[in-house]
């Protein structure tokens, strides 16, 4: 099944990315090519829709703009010390380490949360 390409706008809405980050994300190299139209307009593939899920999901579990390019490097560099999977597993334990981190901050939280919550804030009297 042969699917439409879509304008730089279209892929905006259905990304949620802004059309100014698209167009950065091409110019740093984690998208594309991208494909033209006539008039020399980007056009977004579905293939290139997906490419950039992977991408947003990998900058919202905090990947900078250097890791991704560093992962898009080692994906287009077919060579023998090219390993994107030991990549993304050193990516993964940090993202493990930082949850872990989180969970700790959220157990914190929930504990002074029920705390004040039995707190009678009402009761007290100018010092």
């Amino acid at each position: 099944m042969t699917t439409t390409p879509v304008t730089i706008g279209e892929a905006s809405t259905r990304t949620g990315l802004s059309v100014d980050a698209l167009r950065y994300y091409e110019d740093e190299g984690l998208i594309g090519p991208l494909d033209r139209d006539g008039a020399n307009h980007r056009v977004f593939s579905e293939n290139d829709l997906a490419w950039i899920a992977v991408i947003t999901c990998m900058r919202d579990a905090g990947l900078g703009i250097a890791d991704l390019r560093t992962f898009c490097d080692l994906l287009h560099r077919r060579s023998a010390t090219a390993d994107p999977v030991a990549f993304l597993r050193d990516r993964r334990s940090a993202l493990a380490d930082r949850a872990a981190v989180l969970d700790r901050a959220i157990a914190v939280l929930d504990d002074k949360i029920a705390h004040f919550s039995r707190v009678d804030f009402g009761a007290r009297t100018p010092g």
